[in-house]
C-alpha cells in the first residue's frame, strides 16, 4: 500500500479535498494512516521504541491514536482523525471507512493474546462508535454512529444502538457506503409496534362497548 493509494482513497470517498495535493497535505486521516504504516513497519522489525515514537508524534499531529501493532489493509479511510483509537491487536480488512471518535478497544489486560476487534472488508463505522474486545465484524457491515458493539456481527448487516443490535441483513453493497446517518432505529421500531398494538386494543374496546350498548 503506497502513499499515492492512500491519497486516492481519500479523493474517492471525501468530497471536501479539491485536489491530490490538498488531500496529501491537509487530510489528517491520510497523515494518521501513513504514520501508522511507518510505525507498523518498525514494530514488525522489533524496533518498538522507534515505533512508539512515531505513534506518539502521529497522535500529537493528527488526534488519532493507532497502535503500531495494529494490522490495517489497503483502502483504509479515516474521515477526520480526531479521537480515533485503534488498539494493538486490532486487524482491519480492505476498504474500511471510519469516522471521528471511533474506538476499536480491548477489554482484557492479558499480554500476548488478541484483545481487540477484527474488522472485515468493506465495513463502515460511524462517528463515535465503540467496538469492544476480540470480536469479529463481518464483511459489508455498517455500524451506526454512537453504537457500542460487544458481540460478533454477521456479514452484510447493519447494527445500531447501545448495546448494538442487528437491524438489517440483506445483501452485499455494490460500492463503499458512507451514509452512516440513514440507519434504522430499533427503539423507534419498538415504540411504533407498541403504538400499533395500543390502537388495535382501543378499536376492540370501542367495538365491545358498542356491543354492550346494543345488548342493553
Amino acid at each position: 500500500m503506497s502513499i499515492k493509494d492512500d491519497v486516492k482513497t481519500v479523493l474517492e470517498r471525501d468530497p471536501a479535498p479539491k485536489s491530490y495535493k490538498e488531500a496529501l497535505f491537509f487530510s489528517q486521516g491520510v497523515h494518521a494512516i501513513i504514520l501508522q504504516r511507518l510505525s507498523h513497519n518498525a514494530y514488525l522489525r522489533g524496533h518498538y521504541t522507534m515505533a512508539r515514537a512515531v505513534n506518539y508524534f502521529a497522535r500529537w499531529m493528527t488526534g488519532a491514536d493507532i497502535h503500531p501493532g495494529a494490522t490495517i489493509g489497503k483502502g483504509f479511510f479515516i474521515d477526520h482523525a480526531t479521537g480515533v483509537v485503534i488498539g494493538e491487536t486490532a486487524v482491519i480488512g480492505e476498504n474500511v471507512s471510519i469516522f471521528q471518535g471511533v474506538c476499536l478497544a480491548g477489554v482484557s489486560s492479558e499480554k500476548g493474546k488478541k484483545r481487540h476487534p477484527t474488522i472485515g472488508n468493506n465495513v463502515t463505522i460511524g462517528a463515535h462508535a465503540i467496538v469492544l474486545g476480540n470480536i469479529m465484524v463481518g464483511d459489508n457491515v455498517k455500524i451506526g454512529a454512537g453504537a457500542v458493539v460487544n458481540k460478533d456481527v454477521p456479514p452484510n448487516s447493519t447494527v445500531v444502538g447501545v448495546l448494538a443490535k442487528v437491524v438489517k441483513k440483506d445483501g452485499v453493497p455494490v460500492k463503499v457506503d458512507l451514509r452512516h446517518d440513514q440507519l434504522p432505529d430499533p427503539l423507534i421500531d419498538a415504540f411504533e409496534d407498541i403504538n400499533h398494538r395500543l390502537l388495535e386494543i382501543e378499536k376492540r374496546l370501542v367495538a365491545l362497548e358498542e356491543e354492550v350498548r346494543r345488548q342493553k
